[in-house]
């Protein structure tokens, strides 16, 4: 190779190179200007005094605490907060360490509930050191946001943007304290805009690839322009560490939370009343369905607007106020964040055609819990059918045990292989075979008689408080 040549050819790569890293964002202005609105907040929660290691994982509730490392465990229940197992959760006092960010000069913080949950006393230390007590305004458990007020003026706020704009494989940037190491900056992309969660399932999460670690918990998410998108709230791990997957609450919701906190000290949400699942694709056979969507309505709450609406168990939601639900982690995003009182129109289909039904949203109560009652004693059961469930009828001393408020269903005291591959179990009422209702044993065999080799059936199923379709396919006699 000539040295003529050879000259050309590193040109060319240090030209591809110098191409490439002008291409990658600059965050230099962007965390100076900003840098000064992130605080670092400090709860007390009792006397103050943590209780460290094994005080902590000798609790009932630790998750396994003892087999995450030191400093790690938090991550298992609120991932950064002080109710986590292990680390520095309290046991009658104790700290818990986050992020906030100011979003007014007059003095208003936001950061997470987990941050500030239980705390007697809060402290917010300022970029120029200088430390103050921080009044809660108000919390909003579901959404994970709180509302602090410190007494001071012309202090430095964020620009606060929109997150309904964001698109995933936009860059992020993060400010706050992991580990107590004050103003670290993380970046990274938008993975998913309006990421569904169990335990959250109001709150449309922006899921980032941005290293988040214990302490960032409250700090701001923001866009290339320097506007705040998010805030910092959770990760997921299976280790303790940071897994590549973060979840920040959207700005919009939170500045939403805010203005209710201010007005009402509370936040109100939408509901409709009804218990969903999602649907697969031996659901979407059995309802006849031609594409797997929606959800699956198990159950209306007597009096609530879906019931007053015409809603009924079996009907699959396929559209709210003319958007899609695509899964059913769709449809409580949106409910949430109707205004309790506003009239929405729901697209659902039933036995085959789909029809608009509009419907009154009342505000989300708090939930309560169920217990899963228990039956025995039954005769020797007749699975001869299809499905191979043998059932009961139940008697009235059961019925009230079940909190059944009417003469339907059968208790199921024996299952086949079909029935366990779709998760019942003995003790669970069998509600509704299809569409069809059924009081007795005699009801419930005349109505799975027919089932063939092949088939799907949808039954409802009532297990503690909680009511649910459960598709059960029959093997096919092929192979």
């Amino acid at each position: 190779m000539s040295k003529v040549y050879k000259i050309g050819v590193f040109a060319a790569l240090f030209a591809l190179a110098a191409s490439a890293h002008a291409d990658l964002p600059d965050f230099t202005q962007l965390v100076e200007k900003n840098g000064p609105s992130v605080v670092n907040i400090t709860a007390t929660q009792g006397d103050g005094v943590a209780q460290q290691g094994a005080d902590a994982d000798d609790q009932d509730d630790d998750g396994g605490a003892q087999n995450v490392p030191p400093g790690m465990q938090d991550f298992f229940r609120r991932f950064f907060g002080p109710n986590g197992p292990g680390g520095a959760r309290p046991r009658g006092g104790g700290e818990s360490h986050g992020s906030g960010f100011v979003i007014s000069n007059d003095g208003y913080i936001l950061t997470n509930n987990h941050v500030v949950d239980g705390a007697e006393k809060v402290i917010v230390r300022l970029s120029d050191r200088r430390e103050l007590d921080a009044k809660v305004v108000g919390t909003d458990k579901t959404s994970d946001v709180a509302l602090l007020k410190v007494n001071a003026s012309g202090l430095p706020a964020v620009s606060i943007g929109d997150s309904a704009k964001l698109k995933p494989g936009q860059w992020v940037v993060a400010i706050g304290s992991p580990f107590g190491f004050d103003h670290t900056v993380t970046h990274g992309v938008v993975s998913y805009v309006g990421r569904g969660n169990r335990s959250e399932q109001y709150v449309p999460f922006i899921q980032t690839d941005v290293p988040i670690n214990p302490g960032n918990s409250g700090g701001p998410l923001f866009n290339l322009d320097g506007q705040v998108v998010g805030i910092n709230s959770q990760i997921y791990s299976n280790s303790g560490g940071y897994m590549g997957v973060s979840f920040a609450v959207p700005i919009n919701m939170a500045m939403n939370t805010v203005e209710q906190l201010k007005t009402t000290g509370k936040v109100s949400r939408g509901m409709i009343g009804v218990q969903i699942r999602s649907i697969g694709r031996n659901d979407a056979k059995a309802l006849g369905l031609n594409q797997v969507g929606g959800a699956l309505v198990n159950e209306v709450t007597s009096g609530s607007g879906a019931e007053k609406a015409g809603i009924q168990p079996g009907d699959v939601i396929v559209a709210y106020d003319g958007k899609n639900i695509d899964q059913s982690s769709d449809l409580p995003l949106l409910v949430g964040n109707t205004k309790p009182g506003a009239t929405a129109n729901l697209k659902v289909f039933r036995d085959g055609k789909t029809i608009d039904l509009p419907v009154t949203v009342g505000e989300l109560p708090t939930e309560k819990g169920g217990k899963l009652a228990s039956l025995g004693g039954r005769t020797k059961p007749d699975n001869s059918n299809p499905l191979g469930i043998a059932v009961d009828d139940i008697s009235s001393d059961d019925r009230r045990a079940l909190g059944l408020k009417d003469q339907n269903g059968v208790v199921i005291s024996q299952t086949g292989p079909v029935a366990q591959r779709g998760g019942l179990q003995r003790g669970d009422v069998v509600l509704k075979v299809g569409r069809v209702y059924v009081k007795n044993t005699v009801e419930f065999q005349g109505a799975v008689k027919d089932v063939k080799p092949g088939d799907s059936v949808m039954l409802l199923i009532k297990r503690g408080e909680a009511a649910q379709f459960v598709t059960l396919t029959v093997p096919s006699n092929k192979g």
